[in-house]
């Protein structure tokens, strides 16, 4: 898997590609995780990329025990897909 890392200063999981930032913003709100953002390079679209920062995403929500809410379109989508 990617190195996908937390800045929760930020509030945000980054994936850094091929020298391009990923990002997936949150918001906190006890043990729940909002997703509230989730935005590739434009260089990077098409290309899975995404969907591996999500990955990240609910592997380490599943392992700090939080709920995600998916909040913008792709994390809404992704979690269809990929149930948590």
């Amino acid at each position: 898997m990617p190195n996908i890392t937390n800045n929760p200063s930020a509030s945000r999981y980054e994936l850094l590609t091929d020298g391009h930032l990923s990002i997936a913003d949150y918001k906190r709100e006890g043990n729940r995780l909002l997703i509230t953002h989730v935005e590739v390079p434009e260089a990077l679209r098409g290309g899975g990329i995404a969907a591996q920062l999500m990955a990240g995403v609910v592997a380490d929500a599943k392992a700090s025990h939080l709920t995600l809410v998916p909040v913008c379109p792709y994390a809404i989508a992704y979690l269809k897909k990929h149930p948590a």
